[in-house]
């Protein structure tokens, strides 16, 4: 996908005039990736970009402290946008995502996309460049006239059905078409084997405008649905027995423009830089895994038997590997698919991860062993310990704890976000262990 064109505040306002724009969302992420967002009138927009536009961080979970919470917005211009919908009056709305900053100018150490632009830099500074093309995936469930969500989904298809037995059919053409309009470059989308599960995939984009892109795409995709009666929803995991909702990534290096990951004199066609960059996904897979699936409920998909990776391992196979070498056309280059994220996860925090893990491997020249040609779900404890194949946490809590123990977490994310996602999540997880569910009381109130 091609650089995102340099665009003036004069381009903007011509743009937003023309689609007779009269709201300007000022968007950004809090560190779990929830998007936010101040809204301006056009003619307000001058001043802003020249002065930024203060907000209470104090309020936005994970920022600041009420003693030093006077935070600012920073606009990308790069990322105007023009939503694929306007208000009851006929008004257009457009979008703008910011930097968060101090009120000295300095990027705020709390901002997730700051993460990610430290990350890309440190990348850019030895010529790389990470492409990433992500594979989201999501769940549809009927809207009552109440306005409350059903928990059934709204069909019975499978991997590729077509209408009327993918009855999400319409609103998922209908995101694409609003993604389109929007400039996003959509490469495929399809009903996915769950029923009522969808997936929409994007082309390659810089690690950057890739996660901007990520953020977007989520409050699109649940502001259409909701125009056809639909909730769509990004948990990981929502029914029991059925496949859950993984976000793959696809990642690409370049350096001077041209791929790095190929090689034709090696196995697979996988350069040295490319079994580097692979060796270091997988060292570091384990302590990254409380980012890239950062709910409780991530760790109810990664069970085996149901295409979610369950362990470190890697192939250009099997899609039980935790990274998979995807069969792909020459011209496009080698690439790797990272199968463990799911769409809960903050976008920025996962590049940063993924990019620097991989830049670690290369620097450290990683070694990551022998591709896995089985199928590893029905292996046994032996069988993996012989084999050197380490698991995948089976829990946010051991996630965690693996997260705790490594210095490049802490390294990549910064004292800042690292401390507040740390606390926070370990707080998720003291609330859900000390829940009843209805599956206990189903399981031992008659017997028990």
């Amino acid at each position: 996908m091609p650089a995102i064109p340099a665009l003036s505040l004069q381009d903007i306002q011509e743009q937003a005039a023309a689609a007779a724009v009269e709201i300007i969302q000022l968007q950004f992420t809090d560190i779990f990736g929830t998007l936010k967002h101040v809204s301006i009138t056009p003619d307000y927009l001058p001043t802003v970009v020249e002065q930024g536009i203060v907000f209470d961080g104090s309020s936005i979970e994970g920022f600041a402290r009420v003693q030093e919470s006077d935070m600012y917005l920073r606009p990308d211009l790069s990322t105007f946008a023009i939503l694929p919908w306007r208000t009851p009056d006929g008004d257009g709305i457009a979008r703008l995502l910011c930097d968060v900053v101090t009120p000295q100018g300095d990027p705020f150490p709390g901002c997730p996309r700051a993460v990610l632009k430290r990350a890309v830099a440190e990348a850019e500074a030895d010529g790389y460049v990470l492409q990433a093309g992500p594979e989201p995936e999501f769940f549809l469930f009927p809207v009552a006239n109440d306005g409350s969500i059903r928990y059934q989904t709204q069909d019975t298809a499978g991997y590729f059905d077509l209408a009327p037995v993918d009855q999400g059919e319409t609103a998922r053409n209908a995101i694409v078409k609003g993604l389109r309009t929007m400039g996003y470059h959509v490469e495929a989308s399809h009903h996915e084997v769950a029923p009522g599960q969808h997936e929409i995939d994007f082309r390659f984009a810089d690690a950057l405008q890739a996660a901007d892109n990520l953020v977007t795409f989520k409050q699109v995709t649940k502001a259409i649905a909701h125009s056809h009666g639909l909730h769509a929803s990004f948990i990981p995991k929502p029914l029991t027995g059925e496949a859950g909702s993984g976000m793959h990534i696809h990642l690409s290096l370049l350096k001077d423009g041209r791929p790095v990951f190929q090689d034709k004199g090696q196995g697979m066609e996988l350069s040295r830089t490319g079994l580097h960059f692979l060796g270091g996904l997988l060292y570091h897979a384990q302590a990254i895994t409380a980012v890239t699936n950062a709910t409780v409920n991530s760790y109810k998909r990664l069970v085996a038997g149901y295409e979610a990776p369950v362990d470190v391992t890697w192939s250009d196979r099997n899609r039980s590997a935790l990274v998979r070498i995807p069969s792909t056309l020459v011209k496009e280059g080698v690439r790797m698919e990272y199968r463990s994220p799911d769409p809960a996860a903050n976008p920025y925090l996962t590049l940063a991860l993924l990019l620097r893990a991989g830049l670690d491997g290369m620097a450290e020249e990683r070694d990551p062993g022998p591709a896995t040609k089985e199928d590893t779900y029905t292996f046994t404890p032996s069988q993996r310990q012989e084999q050197g194949i380490a698991l995948l946490p089976q829990s946010l809590k051991e996630a965690l704890d693996q997260m705790v123990q490594s210095p490049f977490v802490l390294d990549t994310l910064g004292d800042h976000v690292y401390e507040h996602f740390v606390r926070a999540k370990l707080l998720e997880w003291d609330i859900y262990r000390a829940q009843v569910h209805p599956w206990e009381l189903d399981q031992y109130l008659a017997t028990l």
